[in-house]
């Protein structure tokens, strides 16, 4: 089995954006645009490390990229069978499993990082990553320390992110070394996440959530909070509702999905924070990262080809017949220059589904559309027909 994993906000870096520009994914980045009203590109390819430390910019770019990502391997036809994110990347793996769409996603993650931000302002507050000790020596080190702290993320294998007021956080870690950590290091973020300093930001995003129409998720989404897999479209309002003062239950999430059968693990979106994690948590099982374009061939190489995958972008029929499938559930748009009888290369984009592209894996010539224009489809769901030969 195959998990897809999403980084969180703090992974973010300059120019993480540049080596996809010329990449057809990078056409997602645009759409992000145009929905967010920001210019996402200038915060992918130019935003130094400062500007990309303001919450409203980490996240965002955050959740595009990573979605870029995803969108390169989904047209290798390579999907998961289950998948999850840590903290912001729980909206990424939403995104990825056409329970959220693009458009509503992105709205979503600017009224997130907006709520965040502006609790963060009001009160202030940092986190920090504690070294070599497990998450009930540093709740014990929290609860010792006279000011307000708390885990905030159990990262398992020794790390441990604790939250709080700045000099509580001090306190706590002075205690936890006493206890026996090894090292405490500060995390580059903007205020105290996955704690009560964020509940202002739960109820200003509650709005937002209440208003957003989330779909079923194609694979079961194994969530923060409770490190259970979810699939149905009602759980998730009041799951990232509390994730916002709920710690992230990392080490519990990777536990469950080891337990489900996952053997490898695949990290979709900046930098190598999760695959270091897995590596550690999951030590029987594969872990892998794509951040770059250069990376899918590895990639590639050690996942099955998508004619095995069991919901890839391309269903055979005959061996000279093939069906294109929708990558997510939504409404379908039909793209207004492919038409039945017209030769098609691979890569072709026949249509759109909930901001999702439905590219051919295939070349050949389109014997019919299956979908129409406004039609609600399902993952998987027929979209065209094909003749290869």
């Amino acid at each position: 089995m195959l998990a897809f994993t999403f980084p969180g906000q703090g992974s973010q870096a300059p120019a993480m954006g540049r080596p996809w520009v010329d990449h057809p994914a990078w056409a997602l980045v645009q759409h992000a645009s145009d929905a967010s009203g920001r210019d996402v590109a200038t915060l992918l390819l130019d935003a130094d490390a400062e500007t990309l430390r303001r919450t409203e910019n980490a996240q965002l770019a955050t959740y595009v990229i990573s979605l870029v990502v995803h969108r390169a391997v989904q047209d290798l036809g390579i999907t998961a069978s289950v998948a999850a994110g840590h903290n912001l990347g729980e909206y990424s793996a939403l995104t990825a499993l056409g329970t959220l769409p693009l458009d509503d996603g992105v709205r979503l993650v600017a009224a997130r990082a907006a709520a965040m931000q502006t609790a963060a302002d009001q009160r202030p507050g940092t986190m920090a990553a504690v070294l070599g000790a497990d998450e009930e020596t540093v709740a014990r080190a929290c609860a010792q320390a006279s000011g307000e702290v708390w885990v905030a993320n159990d990262n398992g294998a020794g790390q441990v992110v604790i939250a709080g007021d700045p000099s509580a956080i001090e306190e706590a870690a002075a205690i936890a070394k006493e206890l026996g950590a090894r090292r405490v290091m500060p995390l580059q973020v903007g205020g105290a996440f996955h704690t009560p300093f964020m509940a202002p930001a739960a109820e200003q995003l509650g709005a937002a959530l209440d208003a957003t129409d989330f779909g079923d998720a194609s694979v079961p989404l194994v969530a923060n909070v409770d490190a259970l897999p979810h699939q149905h479209a009602d759980q998730w309002t009041d799951l990232l509702r509390a994730q916002l003062t709920a710690p992230v239950r990392w080490r519990q999430s990777v536990d469950r999905m080891v337990a489900d059968g996952v053997t490898t693990f695949v990290e979709l979106g900046p930098g190598t924070a999760l695959t270091g994690m897995l590596k550690r948590l999951a030590p029987d099982a594969s872990a892998l990262s794509v951040a770059e374009p250069d990376q899918l061939g590895a990639l590639s190489a050690a996942v099955p080809a998508p004619g095995a995958a069991p919901h890839g972008d391309g269903e055979h029929l005959f061996a000279a017949e093939r069906l294109v499938v929708s990558p997510a559930a939504g409404v379908f748009t039909p793209a207004p220059d492919v038409a039945e009888g017209q030769h098609i290369e691979q890569g072709r984009v026949v249509g759109h589904v909930a901001g999702h592209e439905v590219r051919s894996p295939f070349h050949g010539t389109v014997k019919g559309l299956l979908a129409v224009a406004g039609e609600r489809l399902t993952r998987s769901q027929p979209v065209a027909w094909l003749r290869t030969a």
